[in-house]
């Protein structure tokens, strides 16, 4: 499974049953849950008891699969518990909960009025509305995100940067939440661990730490004390999960009707249209259309490239008929090639043209040169040492360098059956990161040669009631102290107090 559907297989695992009997209720939900969230084995077990008119017998599971799958079984079953798509009746038996089965089937056969996969609009699309459009509309949306996580770090590309105008301040105070991004001294915001971990994932991935940072902090609000009944009504976080199910089971470039929606899933509209899922034509707001990164929220491991595919695409709407011909599924062939060169001196060598890529890249390389396709650049202590205090760990260094390694650094390592990065360069990386973590500097002040014990004390436990001292050996009679001015005015003063005596 992916990292995005780990994080939400972790979010959903906390919830109560209750909160699954009500998910289960919408069968685009349901739909969404077993087409994502289930590994293969499990499914297979679902459509195999889905129209068994009475209870599965463990026994005959044991029989159905081989032993050597023993572990593949277990843990199948074990999803299904943890999600409450399974009940066991009796110990012998195990059946799917009626809400699971009930909606999974209408999602199958068709039928019922729940209009749990969207209402499409009557009403005229605008004629400028169309797959580029939208790519380009979310693309925009979702760079502006990611641009304010990289300039948190201050790199800039100029005045010509993308970026710089950043997201609506209501994803800022989101991100600065969910602590992708911290504030610092003097008003200004840096980025954490957590912050390039989310840079480094897939924008589906990301699209979900982002709508699950907004649930936990919907929770959060709707369980504070003094909370108005009326808002804790509002916000509910099951009903928007569900909203977020029923999004990836819409289709890409078709328009839905806005008066289709609860009350409270139009109230969600505007947050949606900030984070790039949604578009609602300002000349009609009684329709909106789902974006590429709203369709692609539940789809199967080896569609979440057509993300990035569909956005290169609209990047080069001039395609010719030919080209989207030998290409059906609109993906650019060398949009997800790798394009990073690691030498062993340190040399970095990046064919890359976002501005993007570059400023990430530039979070732990320091950049020399830069041309039109390619940037260069070198792994330094001081880089490495930049990007570790900002949060960065050095596996994550090596693992950035080796997901995006060039494509001929690949073929050189299976040729010679060696790692695809040069050894050396990644032990150095570590062996940096260490250096921060085995010292800590701290300018300060050494105090020593007392003349006697007494002094020594005096003065080293005055200086540690003020709260100023790094170190200190009493065997040895000295002490560390980060400031000075205080201790030199506790001197002065005892040692006008010893020669008046």
């Amino acid at each position: 499974m992916s990292a995005n559907t780990s994080s939400l297989s972790q979010y959903l695992e906390q919830l109560p049953g209750t909160t699954f009997r009500r998910l289960y209720q919408q069968p685009s939900t349901t739909f969404a849950i077993f087409r994502r969230m289930l590994p293969n084995l499990a499914k297979t077990i679902v459509m195999a008891i889905l129209y068994m008119p009475t209870p599965f017998l463990l026994s005959d599971l044991e029989i159905w699969i081989k032993a050597s799958a023993k572990r593949e079984k277990d843990q199948a079953v074990s999803v299904l518990r943890s999600l409450h798509i399974v009940q066991r009746d009796a110990s012998p038996t195990i059946s799917l909960t009626p809400n699971f089965r009930n909606s999974l089937r209408l999602a199958l056969e068709g039928g019922g009025d729940h209009n749990s996969f969207g209402v499409l609009s009557t009403q005229p699309i605008p004629y400028d509305i169309d797959l580029n459009f939208l790519d380009r509309y979310a693309q925009k949306k979702w760079d502006d995100i990611l641009h304010f996580v990289v300039n948190s770090v201050g790199f800039s590309n100029g005045p010509g940067d993308r970026g710089s105008n950043g997201p609506k301040q209501s994803v800022k105070d989101l991100m600065i939440r969910g602590h992708l991004v911290e504030r610092r001294g003097g008003g200004g915001i840096s980025i954490t661990q957590a912050g390039f971990t989310f840079l480094l994932q897939e924008a589906n991935a990301q699209v979900w730490t982002l709508l699950l940072l907004w649930l936990e902090s919907v929770d959060a609000i709707a369980s504070a004390k003094g909370t108005d009944e009326s808002l804790r009504g509002a916000l509910d976080s099951v009903d928007m999960l569900s909203f977020f199910f029923l999004l990836a089971s819409l289709e890409l470039g078709r328009a839905y009707d806005t008066d289709a929606l609860t009350e409270a899933r139009r109230n969600m509209l505007p947050n949606l249209v900030d984070f790039g899922l949604v578009y609602v034509p300002p000349s009609n707001t009684r329709q909106f259309f789902p974006t590429r990164l709203a369709t692609t929220l539940t789809s199967s491991e080896a569609t979440l490239r057509s993300v990035s595919a569909g956005f290169a695409a609209a990047g080069n709407p001039t395609s010719s008929g030919a080209e989207s011909t030998s290409n059906p599924t609109g993906t650019d062939p060398g949009q997800d090639k790798s394009a990073i060169i690691l030498e062993t001196n340190f040399r970095v060598y990046a064919y890359v043209n976002s501005p993007l890529q570059i400023a990430v890249l530039a979070l732990f390389a320091d950049l020399k040169y830069r041309f039109r396709g390619l940037v260069s650049g070198v792994l330094s202590r001081n880089s490495i040492r930049r990007a570790v205090d900002m949060g960065i760990t050095s596996d994550q260094i090596v693992s950035y360098l080796a997901t995006h390694a060039h494509e001929q650094m690949h073929r050189v390592a299976a040729a010679s059956k060696k790692p695809v990065l040069p050894p050396v360069v990644v032990d150095q990386i570590r062996l940096w990161q260490l250096d921060t973590e085995r010292m800590l500097a701290t300018s300060g002040f050494l105090f020593k040669d007392f003349d006697d014990y007494k002094e020594y004390n005096e003065i080293c436990n005055f200086a540690d009631d003020i709260g100023v001292v790094a170190w200190r050996n009493d065997r040895k009679g000295m002490f560390f102290a980060s400031k000075v001015d205080q201790i030199k005015d506790f001197m002065r003063t005892r040692k006008k107090v010893n020669e008046s005596k």
